[in-house]
């Protein structure tokens, strides 16, 4: 569950938007089994301590290499600059929630979210997180009907 507040995210959806990525990313298992994923690399290792992002370069498989890491899979050339930008101290769990949350905020999705326009955020987003459908990664995307399911699971509601 994410660690910031419905108030302090936006309200309760957004929480559980947050959540619902989450889920996509690192998948239920590795959520339990680390600090709820804001401790995870790509590929489902762990890094420990949250002072900056670990910015390590992970052979996913031949041919895909990322740096993606935290709950919401993060690449590290993002984190500086967002850093920055939310006045952020260090990657701990609250600081991914607020880039989360920025990130969402760039893709204009936050009032789809808020209106319960489940599909419509997930499209808007999908760009961002290779595990929604239609982000064209070439990685493993999961289903609307899953990503809906987590989403009203962690407390979401549709319009």
């Amino acid at each position: 569950m994410s660690r910031l507040t419905a108030e302090q995210a936006g309200g309760q959806n957004i929480c559980a938007f947050l959540d619902m990525i989450a889920w996509s990313e690192i998948g239920p298992a590795l959520l339990a089994a680390s600090d709820d994923g804001y401790n995870v690399l790509v590929g489902g290792t762990l890094f420990e301590g949250y002072e900056h992002h670990p910015n390590k370069l992970i052979e996913v498989r031949p041919g895909l290499k990322s740096t993606a890491a935290g709950r919401y899979q993060l690449l590290s050339r993002y984190y500086g600059p967002y850093k920055i930008q939310l006045g952020l101290p260090d990657f701990s769990p609250e600081s991914q929630d607020r880039i989360a949350i920025q990130q969402i905020k760039e893709c204009r999705a936050i009032p789809a979210i808020q209106a319960g326009k489940f599909d419509a955020a997930v499209r808007l987003c999908s760009h961002i997180w290779a595990s929604l459908p239609g982000a064209g990664y070439g990685q493993h995307e999961n289903t609307l009907g899953k990503l809906t399911a987590a989403y009203q699971a962690a407390g979401g509601t549709l319009a």
